[in-house]
């Protein structure tokens, strides 16, 4: 699984003008599922996730978590995150995972954030054209990968 990982000051999810997901300050997660994840990718993640220091302390010093914070999460998913360039122009989606391993993934890995943070996550919808609104805080912006686990 990949992940980016913004500090939002706020986040919102709609699609067809209608709302599916919208948070306070937190963290909006874009999630791509790759052919071959399994539960264990999204367990790393979510707690990788949860555990984050990047949200700053009394002396604006990087060194808190969402779950210190009790932040929000907002989770999207994004096929395109496993998009490869490497021939031509045009982005070859083959590594991305066919909806019926990404759907159940996606949502175990929303469970499993939810779990560690200890609160719900909002979402936005699995396979729709959504309209993303976020304002970066920092901006401070991670990309994750649970097959690199950097």
């Amino acid at each position: 699984m990949r992940a980016v990982v913004q500090r939002v000051s706020r986040a919102r999810v709609t699609v067809a003008d209608e709302v599916t997901g919208e948070i306070g300050p937190g963290l909006l997660v874009l999630l791509g599922v790759a052919q071959g994840d399994a539960e264990t990718d999204g367990d790393w993640l979510a707690q990788k996730i949860a555990a984050l220091r990047i949200f700053e302390d009394d002396a604006g010093k990087m060194n808190r978590s969402l779950v210190d914070l009790a932040g929000s999460a907002l989770v999207v998913s994004q096929f395109t995150l496993l998009a490869s360039t490497r021939k031509g122009t045009r982005p070859s989606f083959n590594d991305a995972a066919a909806p019926a391993l990404a759907v159940p993934l996606y949502e175990k890995f929303v469970a499993q954030l939810s779990a560690a943070l200890g609160r719900p996550v909002a979402t936005g919808r699995f396979g729709a054209m959504m309209d993303v609104t976020l304002v970066n805080a920092g901006p401070v912006t991670l990309v994750l990968d649970s097959r690199v686990r950097e």
